[in-house]
């Protein structure tokens, strides 16, 4: 048994994986206790694997190397998908190790027995020799019964070096210089850090509209280029250029149904993110325009910027004149979260609101978020593990998204919690469904089928878990918000009538 778990501890270690997130159970006790017993390894250790597979998520997502999830058998290992399911749409090296009961009992139906070889099908490697690095890898450890003593050992980490992907970038000269249009715009998701840079002044060498996310990291510094979707709506350019992950708004999805419109998108997971045809460059965002070269381009905008301007501001007069409401309350709390060192911006409604009412002056010195399936599934777990050793990180959440997470703060005893701020837009359920057209006629209980409105209160949850608690309702109330040694939970409730008249 010990040479077995041995190896394939060693085997990770080569591939440079030293972070472990463990679930101890009977079946994994010797891997707990081999990973325990190592000098220079960082191990977390957490009781729910969902849970704990998100954590892992954020601690790739946060220094890019591999991190390892550990789990005992059974189904165990299936509370790791939708981990591994976000990994795999977003190119994160997340490993899950589970360990199995021996060969034989496969197909039996004996206690602890479910079949886990291949267990996540097309969204994970199951080997070291199918695995380019760029994606989740499952690793399925089928181990006898045994002792378990492993004394003090000393792990060697390796490099990771994930295989590189080969690109073109004539298809982006091409599109950038193509004949006569009607303009092109730039729509930009979440950008890996080391991708920020290079899209920024790319983007203020070419001088054309961008619609950014907030977790692209250069919306707050993109000035004049900046403009609202709602701009275009109605009035799709001619062109869209996609920089990193699919965009969050509702004008990415109407370009589903309108291919008049030319797409051309450069992102990791080289997938398209529209049903209909368009190009895709399969490559890191900031190799393809470093090996693009000086830009020689200036596109027809002027009419865009015209429209631009003046919606911004009565967007901004909107939320001086409704400062209570959702939006003006998430306005003010964009300008607070400015303090902090991260960002984790949390779906469905809270990173589209950031979008449109946010500040647009100051950028975040990191901003993340969980954008691959975009659910709501994981998020403040992901966050902890973001963020496990930044001081003063910001993480803002709508009130479904907490309450699927309810065991995430688990980890707070192991992670950094100075100046910490978990932010909940409790606004009584999941609201984005009101923004919906298509479920504007649909009956009341029909529609809090959909909502799932609820009533409670999270100050109860920040006792269980040692948070300081903070409830605001309107603007006065930040008056209030001030991090300390402890995380702060703090409950954002919006007042429903000032949001209904916004």
């Amino acid at each position: 048994m010990m040479s077995t778990e041995r190896e394939m501890i060693d085997e990770l270690l080569k591939a440079g994986c030293g972070d472990f997130v463990v679930c101890g159970g009977a079946r994994n006790a010797g891997l707990v206790a081999l990973l325990e017993a190592a000098e220079g390894l960082q191990v977390w250790k957490h009781f729910e694997e969902r849970g704990a597979a998100f954590f892992a998520l954020g601690r790739a997502k946060d220094h890019g190397q591999p991190c390892a999830v550990v789990t005992t058998s059974g189904t165990a290992v299936a509370e790791c998908l939708p981990a591994v399911i976000e990994a795999h749409y977003t190119c994160k090296p997340l490993i899950v190790l589970s360990a199995d009961r021996p060969v034989e009992f496969r197909g039996s139906g004996a206690p602890q027995v479910i079949e886990q070889e291949g267990i996540f099908g097309s969204y994970a490697a199951t080997s070291f020799e199918e695995w380019d690095g760029r994606g989740p890898l499952h690793l399925n450890l089928p181990i006898e019964e045994g002792e378990v003593d492993f004394g003090p050992w000393k792990a060697e980490v390796e490099g990771f070096l994930p295989e590189r992907m080969s690109f073109e970038v004539r298809s982006l000269r091409d599109f950038l210089d193509s004949g006569v249009f009607r303009g092109i715009i730039a729509m930009v998701g979440g950008l890996e850090p080391e991708d920020r840079e290079d899209a920024f002044y790319f983007l203020k060498e070419l001088g054309i509209p961008v619609i950014a996310d907030v977790n692209s990291g250069i919306r707050e510094a993109l000035g004049d280029l900046l403009v609202p979707e709602r701009v275009f709506t109605g009035n799709l350019p001619g062109r869209v250029l996609r920089l990193g992950e699919v965009p969050v708004g509702r004008l990415w999805r109407d370009l589903e149904d309108h291919s008049g419109t030319e797409v051309l998108s450069i992102c990791r997971n080289g997938l398209p993110g529209l049903a209909r045809e368009s190009k895709v460059i399969h490559a890191q965002v900031g190799r393809v325009i470093r090996g693009l070269g000086p830009v020689d381009f200036v596109g027809d905008v002027r009419d865009d910027f015209l429209k631009a301007r003046p919606m911004f501001g009565l967007t901004d007069e909107k939320l001086e004149s409704l400062p209570d409401s959702e939006p003006g309350l998430v306005g003010l709390l964009s300008v607070y979260a400015t303090t902090g060192e991260s960002l984790f911006i949390g779906n469905s409604l809270p990173i589209r609101e950031w979008n449109d009412f946010g500040q647009r002056v100051t950028p975040y010195a990191r901003v993340f978020a969980n954008r691959g399936a975009n659910g709501i599934d994981g998020q403040v777990s992901t966050w902890l593990g973001a963020t496990a050793e930044t001081v003063d990180s910001w993480g803002v959440f709508g009130d479904l998204t907490a309450l699927y997470d309810l065991a995430a703060p688990a980890m707070l005893p192991q992670v950094e919690c100075q100046g910490r701020v978990l932010v909940v837009i409790n606004n009584g359920g999941g609201k984005i469904f009101d923004h919906l057209p298509r479920l504007a006629e649909l009956t009341d209980n029909q529609k809090g089928a959909i909502v799932q409105p609820q009533e409670v209160s999270l100050k109860g949850w920040a006792t269980m878990w040692g948070m300081d608690y903070l409830r605001i309702e309107n603007r006065e109330g930040f008056d209030d918000l001030e991090a300390g040694e402890k995380t702060l939970l703090v409950e954002l409730v919006p007042d429903p009538v000032q949001s209904e008249q916004f």
